[in-house]
């Protein structure tokens, strides 16, 4: 392997992507839209949920049960309803995914025996929603009844009813419990994954379409020089691209950073040559431009977004599915990557993960050096 030759074919492939609008709006276009519509647009954070309500009884007590759920980040009231009959409507038409309905004896039921209900009526028909939302009015109901409770004790010179077990919990690694600080990370998988594979989909397969493959192939380049030449530019651009969507997490989206740069570099690299080497593969198989876009397409971002554990969690998926993810490259990268950001974990302790992309590499780098003969057929 000579370096001049393999110079020659890395500046050769430069100069195709820098003269390819195509090429360019994937390596560089592609992360930025991709980095600001799905971190804006994509969120697990269930707040400010339409609440519909309907006080049946207008007391002083209702009223404050009302104010505790309008005081509630989880809650907002959209409609105060006048009547049992607009309660319905109300919830086909989408104005509120919940309904608190509090009934005409509900403080002499309260005062008298100590306790009352109230009713709550939820749209399910997004069920995650549905139970988070349920678990959110079930929260605010008990945090009034324990305020009824010390105020009747107080009035009665009685000591109030103390509960004789809680729970003091301390949340880790992810503090403000805010979804966007383990989902932003993982969209330096995604967008790597998929504008690595795009990219080098098309390094060989362009040259059959455009009739200079018998050019390349009467050269006395070798075919380890045709991959590392064809690949060394995607590398550089891949980095580039990784730091961008890093950039942007650290100091657009705020998203907290516990580890070290020269760990997530290593691994970023690892995850580089993986998907290159997929793209690279793709390309040398098929000598459409087209068809190797769609075939890039369909193994990277697929499996990234579906099993890596970037968008769903891998123990809560079927047993058989759960034993297909260890096949998918992307899902090392994203424990990585939220190892690294919200954890601060070291090469040390990713040590099972960095093995698995070595390995991962290695074998697709092997692969893809004997893919490519210089023959025509």
């Amino acid at each position: 392997m000579k370096l001049v030759r393999l110079k020659a074919i890395a500046r050769k492939e430069f100069l195709q992507v820098w003269r390819d609008p195509r090429s360019l709006m994937i390596a560089l276009l592609m992360p930025l839209v991709q980095m600001f519509m799905l971190g804006y647009g994509v969120s697990l954070d269930i707040k400010h949920v339409p609440l519909c309500t309907l006080d049946r009884e207008g007391s002083q007590q209702s009223e404050a049960l009302l104010r505790n759920f309008a005081a509630s980040q989880y809650f907002e009231i959209a409609r105060v309803l006048p009547n049992y009959r607009a309660l319905a409507p109300a919830i086909d038409a989408g104005d509120c995914r919940i309904a608190i309905v509090i009934p005409p004896d509900f403080s002499l039921r309260l005062n008298d025996g100590g306790k009352s209900s109230v009713q709550a009526i939820i749209d399910a028909t997004d069920d995650n929603t549905a139970s988070v939302a349920a678990g959110y009015a079930q929260a605010v109901v008990a945090g009034f009844s324990s305020d009824v409770e010390l105020d009747a004790a107080s009035a009665q010179g009685r000591p109030a009813i103390v509960a004789p077990l809680s729970i003091e919990s301390r949340v880790w690694f992810n503090e403000d419990l805010e979804s966007k600080n383990f989902i932003i990370p993982g969209l330096a998988a995604m967008i790597l994954a998929l504008v690595g594979a795009q990219l080098t989909s098309l390094t060989v397969s362009r040259e059959w379409e455009r009739g200079t493959m018998e050019l390349l192939i009467s050269t006395p380049v070798t075919p380890m020089e045709v991959m590392l030449g064809k690949l060394l530019p995607y590398f550089g651009i891949g980095l580039f691209d990784a730091g961008l969507c890093i950039s942007l997490s650290l100091f657009w989206f705020q998203v907290p950073f516990r580890g070290t740069f020269f760990t997530l570099f290593v691994t970023t690299a690892l995850f580089l040559l993986v998907v290159l080497g997929i793209g690279y593969l793709i390309s040398v198989s098929i000598r459409s431009q087209l068809g190797a876009s769609q075939i890039a397409l369909l193994l990277t971002m697929l499996p990234t977004t579906l099993l890596s554990g970037y968008a769903f969690p891998i123990d809560q998926m079927p047993a058989p599915i759960r034993a297909i993810t260890y096949l998918v490259h992307a899902r090392y990268y994203v424990t990585i990557l939220k190892g690294v950001f919200l954890k601060g974990l070291g090469l040390v302790q990713l040590g099972v993960p960095i093995l698995a992309l070595t390995v991962y590499a290695a074998l697709i780098m092997f692969f893809a050096a004997r893919a490519f003969h210089k023959t025509l057929d």
